[in-house]
């Protein structure tokens, strides 16, 4: 298997990373460059897949709000009880599916109405989560304009983990070590994700200018007020502290493995501009979990990672006709378009992260 770094190749190669992965470098695949966007978007179109349904995203809402609903109930029904951790696990859940509905709203995906998207979004993730939803708009549009290139992909910044050897340089002692086990601890930190987007949204929203800045600050204040007091009144103090590192784990494991398998291992770009037009850039860089109803409710619809980036604004429930579409289409132009079954995708993460930090291991083994 070769190294799955950033490579000097002239435009128009393609090379393979892993049995059933073909990513396209330079600034046209080999076999997609008569490949046009316009011409898929047309099909998709066609068939009303971006018409939003107001009625199937309150059935979604509804869920979310059950789940929530019932994990308070046991909460306030089971009492000072260690059995208290299954319920912050289970309120760690909420969170994630929490999020697929501020994820909703910022792609405008779901509701006509902006107010009441606005309502949900807010409600969500400032209120719900402790994430601001203003910061998470603009870090994750960028992500979208740009995944997986390392001078503008925010997502690929904000990581310990290098996608490129280059970036090792940059990182201290400590992320070092991270680095040179990354394939482990890569999967072992994301209990830290949770807390990482708190911290952030601290950060953010300490800055002055922010989008709706103080109504945030509000919610995430009201938030945490209602939150500390509930779990230190109902609990002894001890089994706060340990509902609070539970949940906050929970959130993030589930939170980090159902974005992980999207991009990583996948085409990665570097430069100051894009080498890749809006369909490659797209198809190359995302990976689909192989569907069924529990993959994508897990997943809440971000399974279909390849259209959801070509169609940001598409309703969740029509994300799996345009894969078929778009699988279609792959087909006939000669695009590589990646699939993969559960287990599978992770394995290929892993695989990716342990080989693009081996150098790191050589150089360490060399000094020794």
């Amino acid at each position: 298997m070769q190294s799955p770094n950033i490579s000097e190749t002239q435009s128009g190669t393609v090379r393979q990373l892993d049995p059933g992965l073909a990513v396209a470098t330079g600034e046209l695949s080999s076999k997609g460059a008569s490949a046009s966007f316009a011409e898929l978007l047309k099909r998709v179109k066609a068939e009303g897949l971006l018409d939003l349904d107001p009625r199937y995203d309150y059935r979604r809402l509804a869920l979310n709000m059950s789940l929530i609903t019932a994990g308070l109930v046991a909460f306030f029904l089971i009492g000072p009880s260690w059995w208290q951790m299954l319920v912050a696990v289970w309120m760690g859940l909420c969170g994630v599916q929490s999020a697929y509905m501020w994820h909703e709203v910022g792609h405008k995906a779901m509701f006509r109405d902006k107010r009441i998207g606005t309502l949900t979004a807010y409600f969500h993730a400032n209120f719900f989560s402790g994430v601001s939803y203003a910061w998470w708009v603009n870090h994750h549009n960028r992500h979208h304009s740009h995944p997986n290139h390392i001078s503008l992909d925010p997502d690929i910044g904000r990581r310990t983990a290098i996608f490129d050897i280059k970036q090792y340089a940059d990182r201290t002692p400590v992320q070092r070590f991270i680095v040179r086990h990354q394939r482990v601890l890569f999967f072992l930190l994301l209990v830290l994700e949770g807390y990482k987007m708190e911290k952030t949204t601290v950060k953010e929203l300490a800055k002055s200018g922010a989008k709706h800045r103080h109504l945030e600050i509000g919610l995430v204040v009201l938030r945490t007020a209602i939150y500390l007091t509930a779990v230190f009144t109902v609990l002894t103090p001890l089994q706060a502290v340990a509902f609070i590192l539970v949940q906050h784990a929970a959130l993030g494991i589930y939170f980090g493995l159902m974005f992980a398998p999207n991009h990583k291992g996948m085409e990665v770009r570097d430069g100051e501009k894009e080498t890749l037009d809006w369909l490659e850039r797209q198809v190359l860089t995302s990976r689909n979990i192989r569907p069924n109803w529990w993959i994508d409710f897990l997943y809440g619809g971000l399974n279909y990672q390849v259209e959801h980036h070509l169609f940001p604004t598409m309703p969740q429930r029509n994300l799996a006709r345009a894969r078929e579409l778009t699988r279609e289409y792959c087909a006939e132009r000669g695009i590589p378009y990646v699939e993969v079954g559960f287990w599978e995708s992770y394995r290929q993460v892993a695989t990716f992260l342990h080989e693009v930090s081996e150098p790191t291991r050589r150089k360490e083994k060399a000094a020794a």
